[in-house]
């Protein structure tokens, strides 16, 4: 729940890990499903918290996409259905605007214009983001995202999912270089991605055996790899927009590893990093309330008597 005065009033989070963790995965039905259970019950958690009833909501903002889209049709029905009974706007938002604009619900956001690194999932982009809607891709992944390559890699080193923190947490007890892997793309002169080679690379090293130490050094140099290409690339887009600011949203953007090297880089160069609150950085109704109360604010959401049940599981962030 945001107000546009008070902030951030209110949010709670379901998380969906215990249900998956089973499968090694996310299974759509089975998360659709539990959304069906759970979204009411957090609605009505979320009003107490705030301390507000329906009828004091002035718009309703809900994730369109991209996404699974059992999940995405059962938070639209419900929030157009909530946005019709109330007679107020419901707020489309594309998932990626969310993780774009959460920095700026901390205390010290940073100003427009300026770069983001979206790592989210199945999305690593490079944008330059000028205003609320105004957004100009640089550079996205041809392949697997750096957050697929963290969880593929942590599968093929037998860890628990979600992989992307329990490989993190491995890398720490490991030293990257004593098993070698490559920086795909590092060097090619524009600020496109791919993980699916870095991916195949642990493969053949794992099929090679591995004790306890090397699982740990090759977890060290993988995080090592997708550091190192996340880092240079970012360098090479605030060089190519000539900004200081660099956004860095989502699940990846947590890791801890990636923030020291970030923060290092920019300092020297005298620029700034902005990352959103650390419960922020993974999937949350927090930052999409946040986004559709930027897009009420900029005349951007539809008017009250527009309510459609659409979704769009596939949705290019820089087509809004």
């Amino acid at each position: 729940m945001y107000h546009d005065q008070r902030g951030l009033v209110a949010h709670a989070v379901h998380s969906q890990i215990d249900l998956h963790q089973a499968y090694g995965g996310v299974v759509p039905e089975l998360a659709s499903r539990d959304h069906v259970r759970r979204i009411v019950p957090l609605y009505r958690q979320v009003l107490a918290d705030a301390g507000i009833v329906a009828a004091d909501i002035d718009a309703v903002a809900y994730t369109a996409g991209p996404g699974l889209a059992g999940a995405l049709l059962v938070g639209a029905a419900f929030a157009e259905s909530v946005a019709l009974a109330l007679g107020r706007p419901a707020i489309p938002i594309h998932h990626l605007e969310g993780h774009l604009l959460s920095p700026l619900l901390s205390a010290d956001p940073p100003a427009y214009p300026f770069v983001a690194l979206l790592v989210s999932g199945g999305h690593t982009q490079l944008m330059r983001v000028s205003a609320v809607g105004e957004y100009e891709m640089l550079g996205e992944t041809l392949d697997d995202a750096a957050g697929e390559a963290f969880d593929k890699t942590a599968k093929l080193l037998g860890l628990p999912y979600p992989g992307g923190p329990a490989l993190a947490a491995l890398a720490q007890q490991g030293t990257p270089g004593r098993v070698k892997l490559p920086r795909p793309m590092l060097n090619s002169g524009d600020l496109d991605f791919s993980f699916s080679g870095l991916k195949t690379a642990v493969l053949n090293a794992v099929n090679k055996g591995l004790d306890e130490a090397g699982r740990a050094d090759l977890a060290a140099e993988f995080q090592e790899a997708v550091v190192d290409v996340l880092v240079g690339k970012s360098l090479a887009a605030l060089r190519q927009t000539r900004l200081k600011q660099l956004v860095v949203a989502g699940g990846v953007g947590a890791n801890r590893r990636l923030r020291e090297r970030l923060d290092l880089e920019l300092a020297q160069r005298k620029g700034r990093v902005f990352y959103p609150e650390l419960a922020l950085c993974t999937d949350n109704g927090a930052m999409i309330a946040f986004a559709g109360a930027q897009r009420l604010a900029a005349g951007l959401a539809h008017p009250a008597d527009a309510h459609e049940i659409a979704v769009r599981p596939r949705w290019p962030l820089d087509t809004l």
